[in-house]
């Protein structure tokens, strides 16, 4: 690929705010996307923006007793866009952006706040029932179905003895059928969890030895293909979900990606093989996966074990002087995405190219 080829990353609307943000999300079928953070003051708002004219335009603000962590529409359908949030304080809540005064489904989900959300069942993307699973400081992993009271569909909390662990990310996949579907979730020790809703049991684990902040599978609606976890280090694991060995486990690539924390890894949706890291030095660089010429192989007693591909930088951008606490590619554009960072500074981003690789 020339250098007039790669894609570049331009930075198309910058906008400051007067809070810390912590996620923000695209609303689907839409040029809009939400903020979430807290004021200074100790309190929680979500903001609502439209991208017009070259310009974000804010629509609404919604602030609430306790400060936003992070939200999701995955579970939502396309008619009803609900966003569901965690809070500091525990909270899961699903609210109508139209109506926003009290959330339509309210529950005390954990004891500690919580750290990371993640939606499948909505929007149409993936089989089977839309679901919401949140993972906590307390060490807890769970899941809800808003169409059923207070009670978590599944709960994956340390076994009795263990000391408990806080789990920083969550994610869900393999999501392909009514029956199937996976969460993946990544603790501050290292630890990556891959539990298998179908027969909740855990199905795979390891250890990336440093606290894992994000992971992702390439697809949540597909059988599971890949998954990325990224590091406090610096590092990224891509991992090739195909093949499972029943003691290797899954074969795996890893990169040095940022001289300081990734925060988050987020896959291109028109494009699986091509993803983002953001990191703790304010910078973003788009990645390139390329797939082995097989694979997978025989070990030494015949049993097939998965064979890792490579990955190849693409582009990378300085932002900031603060790490970027989070990225949302649009899923109806191409290169278009959000992306806010602890300068309170949300930006709107266009990615070129991205057909050409």
């Amino acid at each position: 690929m020339t250098a007039f080829e790669k894609p570049q990353i331009i930075a198309h609307i910058q906008k400051s705010l007067n809070y810390t943000v912590f996620d923000c999300k695209w609303v689907p079928c839409s040029a809009k996307f939400v903020t979430l953070g807290n004021y200074a003051r100790g309190t929680g708002v979500i903001q609502l923006y439209e991208i017009q004219h070259g310009d974000v335009t804010l629509l609404r603000e919604i602030e609430k007793a306790k400060p936003f962590k992070c939200g999701t529409f995955g579970a939502a359908s396309l008619q009803q866009r609900y966003l569901a949030t965690g809070d500091f304080d525990g909270n899961l809540n699903v609210w109508n952006l139209e109506a926003p005064l009290t959330p339509v489904y309210s529950v005390k989900g954990h004891k500690e706040i919580i750290n990371a959300i993640d939606g499948v069942g909505g929007l149409g993307i993936g089989e089977g029932a839309p679901e919401i699973v949140t993972g906590s400081r307390d060490g807890t992993v769970k899941v809800w179905d808003s169409r059923q009271k207070d009670i978590p569909v599944a709960n994956m909390e340390p076994v009795q003895g263990e000391s408990k662990r806080d789990c920083w990310t969550v994610a869900f996949g393999n999501a392909y059928n009514q029956e199937e579907r996976v969460v993946c979730a990544g603790y501050d020790n290292g630890d990556v969890k891959l539990f298998d809703l179908k027969n909740m049991s855990l199905r795979w684990e390891t250890n990336i030895k440093n606290g894992v902040c994000s992971v992702e599978f390439d697809r949540k609606d597909i059988s599971m293909n890949k998954l990325v976890a990224t590091s406090l280090e610096g590092k990224f694991h891509v991992f090739d979900m195909r093949t499972q060995h029943p003691t290797k486990g899954f074969a795996s690539v890893s990169e040095k990606a940022h001289k300081s924390t990734v925060w988050q890894v987020r896959h291109l949706p028109q494009n699986r093989e091509i993803f983002m890291t953001a990191g703790g030095a304010g910078a973003l660089h788009l990645w390139k996966y390329e797939y082995p010429v097989q694979r997978s192989k025989k070990d030494s007693e015949g049993v097939e074990m998965g064979v890792a591909g490579s990955v190849s930088l693409l582009q990378n951008v300085t932002l900031s002087t603060q790490p970027i606490s989070s990225l949302d590619w649009s899923p109806d554009k191409r290169g278009l995405c959000v992306c806010s960072a602890f300068d309170q500074t949300v930006r709107v981003l266009i990615v070129t190219k991205l057909n050409k690789v």
